[in-house]
């Protein structure tokens, strides 16, 4: 299904592409909530999809079970993180992967786990060290995050950018952003780091608003601005449909702006919902 395909080629291409962000369910409602969004979104005929893996592994039976259905009908990147993990560990995942047909890996390093003050005991310390490892075991086409407004960690853009360099030059071929709400910002990124040297794609991440408050929540929990306009906007709407409606067309003007500025496609976090994903990407002509 996807020999041959590699997302950084289709990132190079003229069209822009459309890619979705899946995660593994938590219970059966959920697992019924993402059956039924794969089959309404697989009729846009996506790039590629990507199915998220929690930190040390802490969900990684049924993120596999996800990204090997996947597979099957769509180029799929799957989520690997290295905190807390051991090099056996991830070349098993890596094999299994492979039997599976998956068309790239998304190289993480992940959170520290809620209790854990340091960085849990493991055979790797940074993303670059598992880029690296990926890219000595397997053929995998390694993909990496990039962060429009730092990671969280970091000391500045440019300790980011930095590192982003490090990943590019030990394998990484494309890169996936965290969470945003400012094309300022993402230009800034890709300005920045094409003036380091990096050439990888940079594919921008977007998430619709078919939940106000909880797009909210995920942005505070990511760190990621919200406009001040756009909160107080939220803040007043008279109820939560009048909020969506507000946030969904922030959210295609935000990817209309993005695909304006240059970026070689939209990566839509769909939080297994089908109905603001169809929707985005039909407005901003994206399907």
């Amino acid at each position: 299904m996807t020999e041959g395909f590699s997302i950084a080629k289709a990132l190079t291409a003229a069209a822009p592409t459309l890619s979705f962000e899946f995660f593994p369910p938590k219970d059966e409602a959920g697992a019924n909530s993402l059956r039924n969004s794969i089959e309404e979104l697989m009729t846009l005929s996506p790039d590629f999809v990507s199915v998220t893996y929690g930190a040390m592994g802490s969900n990684q039976d049924s993120s596999v079970a996800i990204v090997e259905q996947l597979s099957k009908i769509v180029a799929t990147v799957a989520h690997l993180t290295c905190i807390g993990a051991s090099t056996t560990g991830i070349q098993n995942l890596l094999m299994r992967y492979q039997s599976a047909g998956v068309a790239a890996i998304l190289a993480l390093r992940g959170d520290k786990p809620k209790g854990y003050d340091e960085q849990p005991a493991g055979d790797f310390t940074y993303a670059s060290d598992l880029v690296r490892q990926v890219k000595q075991f397997t053929s995998f086409e390694v993909g990496v995050a990039a962060f429009p407004e730092k990671h969280p960690e970091s000391h500045s853009l440019a300790d980011d950018i930095r590192i982003l360099k490090m990943k590019q030059d030990t394998g990484a071929s494309f890169a996936m952003t965290q969470l945003f709400f400012d094309v300022e910002a993402y230009s800034l990124l890709v300005s920045s780091a094409r003036a380091e040297g990096v050439t990888i794609p940079i594919i921008p991440g977007v998430m619709p608003f078919e939940n106000a408050r909880q797009v909210l929540r995920m942005a505070q929990m990511s760190g990621a601005t919200v406009p001040p306009e756009l909160d107080l906007k939220l803040s007043q709407a008279s109820n939560e449909e009048a909020a969506r409606t507000i946030g969904m067309d922030f959210s295609v003007h935000l990817v209309q702006d993005l695909l304006a500025a240059g970026a070689p496609g939209i990566h839509i976090f769909t939080l297994n919902q089908h109905r603001a994903t169809l929707e985005l990407a039909n407005s901003a002509n994206l399907a």
